[in-house]
């Protein structure tokens, strides 16, 4: 699993995250996405790498501009996980 955090210029309100959550998720397959205005950032959570170009390209034509993007495995961090060690 992959954790994708997206630095997004141009999100003013809650409709904006609503807009970019359902781009991403119509655009590629994901497990989690969610997006914030006021952090102006979006977090994706996918079984796989999304190619950062491909991104960006369905972040522009939604309207808005990429600013950063930090890939970096993620590991779900459960009640069960708390036994790992």
């Amino acid at each position: 699993m992959v954790k994708i955090t997206v630095g997004i210029e141009g999100m003013a309100c809650g409709m904006c995250e609503a807009h970019i959550n359902e781009a991403v998720r119509n655009a590629f397959q994901v497990k989690k996405v969610t997006s914030s205005h006021a952090k102006k950032r979006t977090v994706i959570i996918a079984e796989k790498e999304i190619p950062e170009q491909e991104l960006k390209n369905m972040v522009a034509k939604a309207g808005y501009s990429v600013v950063s993007v930090i890939s970096e495995p993620y590991e779900k961090n459960g009640l069960f996980g708390l036994f790992r060690q």
